[in-house]
């Protein structure tokens, strides 16, 4: 009898030390931090695809994004349309740049039978795109999701000129440093308002700009820019300067784009 009880304790303590072993290894696993990267030295882009198993495709991706465009190729595509509703104005900084979240039911963008739900806006400064070489001021990536999980971004390019009246109330109201986010009481924003007259676009399969840098995402590159004064592009520029992913090779992709700007 003394021997099963001295067997049934050895066994009972084998069994807590290992669930207390294991409770550790959870416990850490969950306590990890998300892999680091950033847009300069030995976390720069560069680099990003050794960072972590899951950016992988940052290296080794054949479509990624942004590129330089030009020679692209001219056609007869589908109109760009939108319909955005008013969002409250949430400033998120994300340790990257700085974005808007949008609640579901926001609207969104359809293109030929194809409809995407908006999701967020973020900016970069200078532009992450190029076009023919030409580098702008800042640009507004707008993403977009379908019923299916697929993402498409509208790029928004910049240049110096007369304030943005869409951008002073999320610029006004940067969150401070250390802050995850700023909630703007009965303030809402309306993605129309920050796009140009004229909708023509450049369009190409690429990937997003950021890690994982996961491919399939269709972009939208907006011929027109609009305008943000010297003020705004250095509100944005003291904190989040150069937040910028260089050119990436086209490889075997066809840039289209449309006839009318």
């Amino acid at each position: 009898m003394t021997h099963t009880i001295s067997a049934s304790t050895n066994l009972l303590t084998r069994a807590i030390v290992c669930a207390v072993a294991l409770y550790g290894v959870a416990t850490r696993a969950a306590e990890a931090p998300a892999p680091h990267w950033s847009y300069a030295g030995e976390t720069g882009p560069e680099h990003w695809g050794s960072e972590d198993p899951s950016f992988a495709t940052c290296s080794i991706g054949k479509h990624q994004s942004p590129i330089n465009i030009e020679k692209a190729v001219i056609k007869d595509l589908p109109e760009l349309k939108f319909d955005y509703k008013d969002v409250p104005l949430k400033v998120a900084d994300t340790g990257h740049s700085f974005q808007v979240n949008a609640p579901i039911g926001s609207g969104g963008l359809t293109v030929g039978g194809d409809h995407y739900d908006f999701l967020q806006v973020h900016f970069h400064e200078p532009s992450e795109e190029r076009v023919d070489g030409k580098q702008y001021a800042m640009v507004a990536h707008i993403v977009h999701r379908n019923a299916k999980g697929e993402l498409a971004v509208v790029a928004v390019l910049f240049r110096a000129g007369k304030t943005n009246e869409f951008l002073k109330p999320i610029f006004d109201n940067f969150p401070a440093k250390g802050s995850a986010g700023n909630d703007v009481a009965g303030k809402t924003v309306n993605m129309g308002n920050l796009l140009p007259e004229h909708k023509g676009y450049y369009t190409f399969d690429g990937s997003l700009t950021t890690p994982p840098c996961s491919e399939n995402v269709r972009w939208f590159v907006l011929k027109t820019p609009a305008e943000a004064n010297e003020a705004q592009l250095k509100q944005f520029e003291a904190r989040y300067a150069h937040n910028v992913r260089p050119t990436q090779p086209l490889n075997d992709r066809v840039i289209a784009e449309t006839r009318a700007n």
